[in-house]
């Protein structure tokens, strides 16, 4: 049972570091993008704003992860 559980905590860990990944890279290429797309500075929020969701929801996972393991 603790496998299929070790499992899921590694998955959970993974998605998370890409999800950190994917929203420091989103957060680095804003300004091209935001030119690339013909956007002005609200487009450019809009990817900073993206990019902070993406930052909240991996510290509230990896801060479950945490508690989890703190619990074993």
């Amino acid at each position: 049972m603790s496998n299929k559980s070790d499992e899921t905590t590694a998955r959970q860990g993974r998605m998370a570091a890409l999800v950190i990944a994917a929203g420091g890279l989103l957060a680095i290429f804003a300004p091209q993008l935001s030119r690339m797309f013909g956007g002005g500075v609200r487009l450019e929020m809009l990817f900073y704003l993206i990019s902070l969701a993406a930052f909240i929801w991996s510290l509230v996972v990896t801060w479950n992860l945490w508690q989890k393991g703190r619990d074993k």
